[in-house]
């Protein structure tokens, strides 16, 4: 029978049950991660089972959402997670280092492999080819010590992507059209899949974007293909040898199909309220912002943030806002400031915060009353930036560069274009 991507490694990793849509089964799960907001419960609920270790092929502990230490539990629960990682032959990933999602997929994803974390945007892997599922505590515990997880096999929606994106149009706007069409329901009981020749004009890192804001459509998993463009990637990461290639098969079945024609997009924004509240930005240009907030595990790689310092550079932002800028990953942030990016960025008067998630979850930079706060994060409703009574908006780091410029939401097509040469990292 002809597979789909999903549907190839899962045949590789099921141990009970029948790979059938609708039927459930269980999965063996090569890689497991866990973050310092849920980690906790998920290690006290792995020590509960009596293992003497993990089993996991790899299980690493991270953090991240807490990493600033806000409050004295906080670095209590980081001692622990140390600790208890080394225990029981896990990996940590200190404060500082970067958030789960980014860091997994630059050091440890390895394409066709399983995912499992105690974080919703786990999927991410799936821009590197590897599928990444978010799962409660319990489950990824079980997973850690070896056991199988278990899902109900969804069903498989095909994205075609065609085209290549112009100039001021990212993979950030990829994604927000997908939500416009389909909301933040549209993904439920589905795996998304990316194909069609669109998809070898993006890099890893854009690739990671839209995967990352796919959750947002409440799918269980998205995946791109494993091709070259992701063997240059592991190359450059010095981990070439964990690259193998993944792609359906040609007349692999699907229950949906989306096409999407890379070349016709437009830079779109979501504003307050949920994800899928999506304009095009000629709708909403010239609206008044109080803050732009650039990185998160969405749109915090070294790409990315480098398109921003570029825009930015020699320039001055809006003395009416506030900027901060905090790049995913420690490789990121160490790359900005090889090439000169870095300084660009606090030149013209953006706030560098270390790696981690830090506004994205309302702990820093949280928006006063009555404030819009433009950000490249994935999620923006009601209180999620840490006040119920701020607002946030969603978009791309082109969007919020230009508009850190302006002061309000602005149009990056409407600034020259910028030559950035970052070859897929």
């Amino acid at each position: 029978m002809p597979q789909t991507m999903t549907e190839k490694i899962l045949a590789g990793h099921v141990r009970e049950g029948e790979l059938e849509r609708g039927e459930e089964i269980g999965i063996e799960i090569d890689h497991c991660l866990t973050q310092d907001s849920t980690g906790t419960m998920a290690w006290l609920e792995f020590e509960s089972l009596g293992m003497e270790k993990v089993n996991a092929e790899l299980v690493v502990s991270y953090s991240d959402h807490t990493s600033l230490g806000f409050k004295g539990e906080s670095t209590d629960d980081h001692a622990f997670l140390q600790s208890i990682a080394s225990h029981y032959g896990a990996k940590f990933s200190k404060n500082g280092n970067g958030v789960c999602h980014q860091l997994h997929y630059e050091r440890f994803g390895v394409p066709g492999k399983t995912l499992l974390g105690s974080d919703s945007h786990t999927p991410t892997a799936g821009g590197l080819g590897m599928l990444g599922i978010g799962a409660g505590g319990m489950d990824v515990a079980v997973a850690m010590g070896g056991g199988l997880f278990y899902l109900t096999v969804p069903k498989m929606m095909r994205i075609v992507l065609t085209g290549k994106l112009p100039w001021g149009v990212a993979a950030k706007d990829v994604a927000l059209e997908i939500l416009r069409r389909i909301s933040v329901k549209g993904g439920v009981g589905h795996f998304l899949e990316f194909t069609g020749p669109g998809v070898e004009t993006l890099s890893v890192p854009q690739r990671a974007t839209i995967t990352n804001l796919c959750t947002e459509t409440g799918a269980t998993s998205s995946i791109f293909p494993s091709d070259s463009v992701t063997r240059e990637f592991l190359r450059m990461q010095e981990r070439e040898d964990a690259w193998s290639e993944l792609s359906p098969d040609p007349d692999a079945e699907y229950d949906k199909t989306l096409e999407i024609d890379l070349s016709s997009l437009k830079p779109l924004v979501a504003m307050p309220g949920m994800p899928d509240n999506v304009y095009d930005i000629d709708e909403v240009v010239g609206t008044k912002i109080d803050q732009v907030y650039i990185g998160s595990c969405t749109n915090g790689s070294y790409s990315d943030i480098k398109i921003a310092a570029e825009i930015l550079k020699g320039k001055r932002v809006s003395p009416d806002i506030d900027v901060v800028v905090s790049p995913a990953s420690r490789q990121a942030w160490e790359m900005l400031m090889e090439d000169g990016s870095f300084l660009a960025l606090t030149k013209a008067g953006v706030r560098m915060i270390e790696p981690g998630c830090n506004a994205c979850i309302g702990i820093g930079f949280v928006p006063g009353y009555g404030h819009l706060s433009l950000r490249t994060v994935n999620r923006n409703w009601k209180g999620r930036g840490g006040n119920k009574f701020g607002k946030i908006a969603l978009c791309s780091p082109e969007v919020a560069a230009a508009s850190a410029l302006a002061g309000r939401i602005a149009d990056p097509r409407e600034l020259p274009p910028v030559d950035v040469r970052i070859d897929h990292l």
